[in-house]
């Protein structure tokens, strides 16, 4: 985490990797998370779960569902809960572009990282569109593929 702050990158809390595997991402946009006290301590100790996850624009509003945060380990009776609905905080206009292009498209928003930024819980979505079986098992034969050609050209 230091090392981090050294480059200027700001330390990610949790990743959701399987999203690269399942999805095709579209396109990627920051919003900020609206967030109880002891969610932010939890967050910071990195108790936090992106699978499942996603986000759906409600009365326009961006809620994101299926966001485990773990309750803190030091809180008292005003501990939050785990898998409440939380608020995403976004421009109004981009809110509604948002919906629109979610509703056109059968895309989803996908929640693909969180992370610190100025001291701030930032989530990065993702708009993305699902893969099929064989779209999947085409992507791992191109990685496999770029890995063979890579470990040829390396020098012995």
């Amino acid at each position: 985490m230091a090392d981090d702050k050294k480059n200027g990158n700001d330390p990610v809390i949790a990743r959701n990797r399987k999203a690269y595997h399942d999805y095709e991402i579209l396109e990627t946009m920051e919003a900020g998370l609206e967030l109880h006290g002891t969610e932010v301590k939890s967050c910071r100790m990195g108790s936090v779960q992106l699978q499942e996850s996603f986000a759906k624009v409600e009365n326009g509003q961006l809620l994101v569902y299926g966001l485990h945060i773990s309750p803190y380990s030091h809180g008292n009776r005003f501990n939050h809960e785990a898998m409440r609905a939380r608020r995403l905080l976004m421009h109004k206009r981009e809110i509604l572009k948002l919906s629109i292009r979610t509703r056109e498209r059968g895309c989803s928003l996908i929640p693909l990282k969180m992370y610190l930024k100025r001291g701030y819980v930032k989530i990065e979505l993702g708009l993305a569109q699902g893969k099929t079986f064989s779209d999947k098992r085409e992507t791992l034969r191109r990685k496999q593929d770029e890995m063979d050609m890579r470990r040829a050209a390396a020098p012995r």
